[in-house]
């Protein structure tokens, strides 16, 4: 170990001794709601799911977070969102518990779930930010997954 210290080159230091990472804040609030999506939804949504952050805004005691949950099929996103709203507001709750603890700070989290068909076979796959994908796109809330009454109706043919 003392040779290689000894023929290493020495140079200033890439990075401040307090900067933990390299990696911006919007990666770890992805990464921490995809892990709630995945540890929640076990094996519905196994990997179809991409979490973008739209929006990221930090004040003195408030982080203000939107946030995108893509997947790739209208069936997945019922999933997400779940009876009434109840699955997306349970993995929001635990998600915003856990950028609370890792921010030290209150968090206003608001996730949407959007179809995208295309995201993961695309170019624009999970390595690529979701503001350079789509930077026409805006928030709109989702609303909440619609219950089906017990009717059924038929189509008349011709």
């Amino acid at each position: 170990m003392k040779r290689i210290l000894e023929l290493l080159p020495e140079s200033p230091a890439y990075f401040d001794k307090d900067q933990l990472t390299d990696k911006p804040a919007k990666f770890f609030v992805s990464e921490i709601i995809r892990e709630k999506i995945l540890r929640y939804y076990d094996k519905e949504i196994p990997y179809s799911v991409e979490v973008a952050v739209e929006r990221f805004k930090e004040d003195e005691r408030l982080i203000r977070i939107n946030a995108v949950i893509y997947v790739e099929r209208d069936s997945q996103k019922g999933i997400i969102i779940g009876h009434q709203g109840q699955a997306l507001k349970k993995v929001s709750a635990e998600a915003r518990k856990s950028l609370e603890q890792f921010f030290g700070k209150k968090i206003f989290l608001e996730t949407y779930v959007k179809v995208d068909k295309d995201w993961r076979s695309s170019k624009r796959a999970s390595h690529i930010p979701r503001e350079r994908q789509h930077p026409q796109k805006t928030l709109t809330p989702t609303p909440p997954a619609k219950r089906r009454t017990g009717q059924m109706t038929r189509k008349k043919r011709p």
